[in-house]
């Protein structure tokens, strides 16, 4: 279940939603002409909704449907925002050696039932499950914005970080219109703030307690940053990429950075890796600034 980040009701500013990818995304924009912020974030929004079509794998003919039913050594040219995504993709899962990565679809498909409860797979399903995973089944051809799959076939899943690279793609758009101070958020687990509020420098966005119900645990103030949220509660499964088994333990991580899809993808990874991991990450990318919340209310932050 994801973690909620939620903005000040504070803010002054025109605020405008939308339902896609089945969460409601939200603009706040702090402008002086209410109708050009409306259409600005309108332009946000249908590009929102092209994002979806392309990187759903519940749309039949997305370019993620189209990769997941390629044959071996087919070739399929996909756009250009779905190859951003699945670029940007290999590298945070080697990056975080295999704790993150997007092939883990069949995975998911053996673990958890239509409700998302936990299956009960045998160790041979497991097994043959596990050789479904990677990105070396899959040649990424920047130079015609293609993929081919070279190996096994893979099922692909961008649930943890499509909405982050939507959440980047609009800030490009008000940004084209020329709006300085908005922060957009995804569902309220991945948000990006550029310039201020009315109130204050930056935007102030207040970090909910997963295990605690309508209990914060801090305020994180934004400027021209990202900050996305992931979470181990009653309910929710996560799948190892690396052991091709749930993570056991429960907690929270944020994850905060320059762009929300890193965010959203850091937010996950961060879940899985261990301690020492998450520490070795950060201090090879400073940037990247982190907390994980335990069961036990115990905080680590890092960077």
């Amino acid at each position: 279940m994801e973690i909620s980040n939620t903005v000040s009701a504070k803010h002054s500013a025109f605020r405008f939603s939308h339902q896609a990818m089945a969460t409601v995304h939200e603009i706040f924009i702090r402008h002086n002409d209410q109708r050009y912020a409306r259409q600005a974030s309108q332009e946000a929004f249908f590009l929102l909704d092209r994002l979806e079509h392309d990187l759903s794998r519940f749309i039949g003919n997305s370019d993620i449907s189209s990769i997941d039913h390629l044959t071996q050594n087919e070739k399929r040219r996909i756009g250009p925002d779905t190859f951003a995504c699945l670029k940007r993709c290999a590298e945070l899962c080697e990056q975080t050696n295999g704790a993150f990565d997007i092939t883990v679809g069949s995975l998911m498909e053996l673990w958890l039932d239509e409700n998302k409860n936990l299956r009960h797979p045998s160790a041979q399903a497991i097994a043959a499950a596990k050789q479904l995973i990677g990105f070396h089944h899959l040649q990424l051809n920047e130079a015609d914005c293609s993929v081919t799959r070279i190996g096994n076939p893979v099922k692909l899943d961008l649930g943890g970080f499509g909405k982050g690279y939507a959440v980047d793609r609009m800030a490009e758009i008000l940004t084209e219109w020329e709006i300085e101070d908005f922060l957009i958020h995804g569902g309220q687990s991945s948000v990006l703030a550029r310039g201020d509020s009315e109130e204050t420098e930056g935007w102030l966005v207040s970090i909910s307690d997963p295990f605690k119900q309508n209990q914060f645990i801090e305020n994180i103030m934004l400027k021209n940053q990202a900050m996305s949220g992931s979470g181990m509660q009653k309910g929710y499964h996560l799948i190892d990429p690396r052991t091709a088994r749930p993570v056991e333990k429960a907690g929270a991580a944020w994850a905060i950075a320059d762009d929300a899809a890193t965010c959203d993808a850091l937010s996950t990874a961060f879940l899985i890796m261990s301690h020492h991991e998450v520490e070795s990450y950060c201090a090879t990318h400073p940037e990247i600034k982190v907390m994980l919340l335990f069961q036990n209310q115990k905080m680590l932050k890092f960077g």
